[in-house]
């Protein structure tokens, strides 16, 4: 009779326990959209792999959960993008959802997520209102606005380089107008002029009648592109003459580590402000751009990385929660609370409206070791979403658009 009372004890034990045991193998559902095909590819894989790579050093597992990570190519467009989304919240059930490179996907997304009330991380989608003057409350950008890269360059663009009359050339959306805004407001305060900007079509091909329309009596161009694009125009813009004449700079995207391998000398001498640079000093990124470079057998880049500080702050949060994740507003308000002090980026922390105080990087790009890199030249240390501003004075301005600030001193 003991034995058999000790039996029912452990079958008692056992059955009491199969429940908890169920849940803890429940895996962490992330959703994660991304464009793996069209002009946004080959970011779209970086910012996959690099997201994927944190997740399998950590074995794929997170307060004792298992991660699974669902992945949907959106194509780099907004109505795809959404369309996506609403897939994997209502269908696939996640959690929380992370992803996006474009602004325009991640305006187009942003409704969604906040009336679904989902927590989301935006790890490169930079437009500046999301964390400004219309704050998407269930949205946590770890990369930065597209403004804050910019900002620090106009100042380095007079104080520095010497430049007076700058020409803007750029894609016509959202990004272009912000970054080139940003840039913009902040050399003309100092003294610069903006003498032309040409917004070139998304789907442009030829920017040759665009270039010829430059003026001559400028001492620098600003440019924005990205992808493919960027490529395309850094290589007719050498053939049209301009980069023995004019220097040229820009926004980290516009020689972005993933486009430098399949370019000649285009990129050479060319001026960016970003986040990061592959070349880092630091141990944090010496460690990421062994491991992205060992697994995938290429140079890590601002997609790779953000994809990888994108999965850490998943994990910190997640940690910091004891892996309860849904409740969503548990999951919300630590992923709003992480800092990181060893980023491969630098030192990061997220202000009251979810984004992150960061460094921004001057960048050089030159040939070492037969290879082309984006050397650091300068620092500019924690730069927040507002610049210098007061935040109250500079959110009482309009968001940067196609025609604000105004073209005061085009003719």
């Amino acid at each position: 009779m003991k034995c058999l009372a000790a039996g029912l004890l452990v079958t008692l034990a056992l059955a009491l326990a199969a429940p908890a045991a169920a849940a803890e193998r429940d895996p962490v559902r992330i959703g994660f959209f991304s464009p793996l095909t069209g002009n946004w590819a080959q970011p779209g894989r970086d910012l996959t792999d690099g997201f994927m790579l944190f997740w399998g050093e950590v074995g794929n597992r997170v307060a004792g959960r298992r991660v699974e990570v669902i992945i949907e190519d959106d194509e780099g467009l907004p109505a795809t993008s959404l369309n996506k989304v609403r897939r994997l919240v209502e269908q696939a059930k996640v959690h929380t959802v992370a992803g996006g490179i474009p602004s325009a996907s991640g305006y187009a997304v942003a409704p969604y997520v906040e009336q679904q009330k989902v927590p989301t991380i935006y790890p490169v989608s930079s437009p500046d209102d999301i964390t400004q003057r219309r704050p998407v409350r269930w949205v946590v950008r770890t990369d930065f606005a597209a403004s804050q890269p910019t900002h620090p360059l106009g100042d380095y663009a007079y104080r520095v380089l010497g430049l007076r009359r700058v020409a803007v050339i750029s894609m016509d959306f959202s990004l272009g107008w912000e970054s080139a805004g940003g840039f913009q407001r902040v050399f003309e305060e100092m003294g610069g002029r903006v003498v032309q900007r040409i917004w070139t079509p998304l789907n442009a091909q030829d920017y040759g009648p665009y270039l010829a329309s430059l003026r001559k009596d400028v001492d620098g161009v600003f440019a924005l592109y990205t992808g493919g694009l960027a490529q395309r125009f850094l290589k007719q813009w050498t053939e049209f003459g301009f980069k023995a004449k004019v220097p040229l700079l820009g926004p980290g995207t516009l020689t972005d580590e993933n486009l430098l391998p399949s370019l000649g000398d285009e990129p050479l001498g060319v001026i960016t402000a970003l986040n990061y640079s592959a070349v880092l000093d630091t141990p944090a990124n010496k460690k990421f751009s062994a491991a992205f470079e060992k697994q995938h057998g290429r140079a890590t880049s601002l997609f790779s990385m953000c994809g990888y500080t994108a999965a850490r702050f998943y994990y910190e949060a997640i940690k910091a929660i004891k892996g309860n994740v849904e409740d969503r507003e548990k999951l919300l308000q630590a992923l709003r609370t992480v800092e990181l002090k060893n980023d491969p980026r630098g030192p990061l922390k997220l202000d009251d409206l979810g984004n992150p105080d960061q460094n921004i990087y001057i960048r050089k790009v030159e040939r070492v070791g037969g290879k082309l890199q984006n050397t650091v030249i300068y620092t500019y240390p924690m730069v927040s979403q507002f610049w210098k501003y007061e935040r109250e004075d500079y959110l009482k301005q309009p968001l940067y658009d196609r025609n604000y600030p105004p073209c005061r001193f085009c003719e």
